[in-house]
C-alpha cells in the first residue's frame, strides 16, 4: 500500500506505474474517492463537535429555548447518522481501491508484455551436452520408482504426485541442504503456520490480487499459504521494532499450496507446475532507505545463486520486465535454471523487493535513531523449492542407463548415497 499523500501529490507517478505493469487501475477514481471521503469526514466531525457544544449548552437552557435547542440537537444527530452511514461505505470502496494502487516500479525495470521480455543479467555454468538419447524428469522417475502420477491423479487429480523411495530422500537433501546453508549465513529458521487469515495475505499483497490462487477454508476463515512468505513477513505485524535489530534475517521451511488458476494446459506434465510444493524461503526486514533495499536485493539473490553453483545446475538471473512485475514489487529477479526436457530454463527462484508497500498493509514498523516512527522494507526470494528443482537435478545428473548421480553436497543428507539406480 502506497501512502495515500504521495498518491494525492503524484498520481501519475502511480498511473504511470498501472501501465508500466499492465493493470487496469484509475488513479482518478481513487482520487474522486478520497476527496468525498475527506468531505463527509470534515462534515462529521463538524457535527460531532456541534452536538457536543449544544449537549453542555442545553441543561443551561430555559422553556421554549431549551425545546427548540433539543429539537435541533435531534436534527443534528439525524443527519450525523446519515453521513456516517455514507461515510462507511465511501470508506470501504475506498480502501478497496487502495488495496489495488500498484507500487512503483524502480526506473530499471525494463518495459515487457511478457517473460520474454525479461533481460537477462548473468548466466552460470555450461548447458551439458549427452551423446545418449534423454529422459525427461518423469520417464526417469517412473524408471527409478521415485515418482507416481498416475495414482495421485486417480486419488487428488491433476497437477498431483507422489515421491517414493529415494525420490523421497533426494527431496529431504534438498531442503535440508538450502536451509542448513541459511542458518550458517545467519538465518534464523522458522516453521511456520501453513494456514493464514486474511489479514495476513492482505497484508503481504496477496489478497485480493491473486485471491484466485489461493485455496480458502470458509468455514474458518483461513487460507492455506502460497509461499512461507506470508507468515513470515507478518511475523511482526502491528509492532514497533528498534532499529538496532533491523535487518532482520528469516528463512522459513513450508509446504505451499497454490491453485494455479488460469493455467489450464500450461505445463500439465510432470513436476514444473503443481498444486502442493515445498519451499525454503528467505525474508529480510530491512531500515526504510531504499539504498540498503538494492543491497538486500542482490544479496538474497547471491545466496540462491550460492546453493545452484553447489549443486552444479546451469541458471541465469534475470530481470523481470513491468507486465510480469506483480501489484506489490518495486523490482524483482527469478532465476532460472536449464531444464533439458524444455529445452530452455525454467523459473527457479523469484526474488522481489517492496520498499514499504507490505509494511504499511501490516503496520510493521521501527523507531529511528530520531526517534521517529517509520515502516520497514520488505523483500524475500526463493532458497529452494521441491519438487521442481527435481527437474534439473534428476534431468542433469542421467546417465546413459537411467541411473542418476547425486551431486556431492547432498550425499551427506542422504546416509552416502551416491547415485539412484533403476530397481
Amino acid at each position: 500500500m502506497l501512502d495515500v499523500r504521495f498518491i494525492r501529490e503524484h498520481p501519475e507517478v502511480v498511473q504511470e506505474a498501472a501501465r508500466k505493469k499492465h493493470l487496469d487501475f484509475d488513479v482518478q477514481q481513487l482520487l474522486e474517492v478520497d476527496a468525498r471521503r475527506r468531505q463527509l469526514l470534515a462534515r462529521v466531525e463538524q457535527l460531532k463537535a456541534l452536538r457536543n457544544k449544544m449537549s453542555k449548552e442545553i441543561p443551561a437552557l430555559q422553556g421554549e429555548a431549551r425545546e427548540e435547542a433539543i429539537a435541533r440537537m435531534r436534527q443534528v444527530a439525524a443527519e450525523s447518522k446519515a453521513l456516517e452511514e455514507s461515510l462507511r461505505e465511501v470508506e470501504a470502496q475506498f480502501t478497496e481501491l487502495m488495496l489495488h494502487v500498484p507500487n512503483i516500479p524502480d526506473p530499471d525495470v525494463p518495459e515487457g508484455t511478457s517473460d520474454a521480455d525479461n533481460v537477462v543479467v548473468r548466466t552460470w555454468g555450461e548447458i551439458p551436452q549427452f551423446d545418449f538419447p534423454l529422459r525427461d524428469h518423469v520417464e526417469l522417475g517412473e524408471l527409478l520408482d521415485i515418482i507416481d502420477i498416475p495414482r495421485a491423479v486417480k486419488m487428488a487429480g491433476s497437477r498431483t504426485y507422489f515421491l517414493k523411495n529415494a525420490g523421497v530422500l533426494l527431496e529431504l537433501a534438498v531442503l535440508q541442504f538450502a536451509l542448513h546453508h541459511m542458518v550458517r549465513k545467519g538465518f534464523t529458521p522458522l516453521i511456520v503456520p501453513h494456514l493464514v487469515r486474511d489479514e495476513a495475505m492482505i497484508g503481504t499483497a496477496y489478497f485480493p490480487v491473486g485471491k484466485e490462487q489461493a485455496y480458502r477454508i470458509p468455514e474458518d476463515k483461513l487460507n492455506l499459504i502460497g509461499t512461507s512468505e506470508v507468515p513470515i513477513t507478518a511475523y511482526h505485524a502491528d509492532e514497533i521494532l528498534r532499529e538496532d535489530e533491523l535487518p532482520k534475517y528469516y528463512v522459513g521451511i513450508s509446504s505451499c499450496y497454490r491453485r494455479e488458476a488460469g493455467t489450464y494446459g500450461k505445463d500439465t506434465r510432470g513436476l514444473f507446475r503443481i498444486h502442493q510444493f515445498q519451499k525454503v524461503e528467505q525474508v529480510v526486514l530491512c531500515v526504510n532507505d531504499p539504498e540498503v533495499s538494492a543491497r538486500e536485493h542482490e544479496h538474497i539473490v547471491r545466496n540462491a545463486e550460492e546453493i545452484l553453483q553447489a549443486l552444479r545446475l546451469p541458471y541465469r538471473v534475470v530481470l523481470v520486465c513491468g507486465a510480469e512485475l506483480g501489484l506489490p514489487q518495486v523490482k524483482k529477479y527469478d532465476i532460472e535454471t536449464w531444464m533439458p526436457s524444455r529445452q530452455a530454463y525454467g523459473e527457479t527462484h523469484s526474488a522481489s523487493k517492496f520498499h514499504d508497500f507490505q509494511a504499511r498493509r501490516l503496520k510493521l514498523r521501527y523507531r529511528d535513531k530520531s526517534g521517529a516512527l517509520r515502516f520497514v522494507h520488505t523483500l524475500n526470494n526463493t532458497v529452494i523449492a521441491s519438487p521442481r528443482i527435481l527437474i534439473p537435478l534428476l534431468e542433469l545428473n542421467q546417465r546413459p542407463d537411467g541411473s542418476v548421480a547425486i551431486p556431492e553436497v547432498l550425499q551427506p543428507y542422504m546416509g552416502g548415497m551416491q547415485e539412484i539406480v533403476p530397481p
